[in-house]
């Protein structure tokens, strides 16, 4: 009898070896995989990364003028004023003056400055196509530049084919209110260090 338990369990376990063993080398494989995608010094090389972030720096600045350097220098993003005479419209406001915020890997806001206002985001993207080195995705200077020129180039373009969401899909409202209040305090030190020097 213990004999026969003995021959019945070799066989459960034969029959679950076999089957299980393949999904265990599988998962195996694809845990050693992602560890080798994170660890892979080819990937991700600090020192290269930092390299092509002040090298997309020294290129927005060439490129935007003084005022908007400086904006995203001392707060992180670029505001862009809006072109199209038809506009953003919401609640009847067509034609209203309105503007995007501009940050790195984030969607564009655009909103009305005049009542702060959140109407829409702009979902685009500027993959990185520098493969196999670098990362899959531009530095935070160079995304803000390509969306930056899109904008003053092409605006009607941009915002058609972009995904467009309302506000709060990918950037939180607050955070955004909270840099138009900081964009505010920020221009209102502007013109009183311009007051201070005239």
């Amino acid at each position: 009898m213990t004999l026969a338990f003995i021959a019945i369990g070799v066989v459960i376990v034969a029959l679950l070896w076999d089957l299980v063993l393949p999904a265990a080398q599988e998962a195996w494989a694809r845990h050693r995989a992602r560890r080798r995608r994170v660890d892979d010094p080819l990937d991700f090389d600090p020192g290269r990364e930092l390299r092509a972030e002040q090298r997309a720096r020294e290129l927005l600045r060439s490129c935007v003028d003084a005022e908007d350097w400086a904006m995203y220098r001392d707060l992180g993003f670029l505001r862009v004023w809006g072109r199209l005479a038809d506009g953003p419209a919401r609640g009847g406001r067509e034609g209203a003056p309105y503007a995007y915020l501009v940050y790195p890997h984030k969607p564009i806001v655009a909103y009305l400055p005049q009542t702060l206002e959140l109407l829409n985001e702009y979902c685009v993207e500027f993959p990185d196509m520098t493969k196999p080195y670098g990362s899959s995705r531009l530095p935070d200077s160079d995304d803000v530049l390509a969306k930056w020129m899109a904008l003053t180039s092409d605006e009607r373009r941009l915002v058609h084919e972009a995904n467009m969401h309302l506000p709060g899909r990918q950037v939180d409202p607050r955070a955004v209110r909270r840099d138009l209040w900081r964009l505010q305090q920020w221009e209102r030190r502007r013109l009183r260090q311009r007051g201070a020097v005239s």
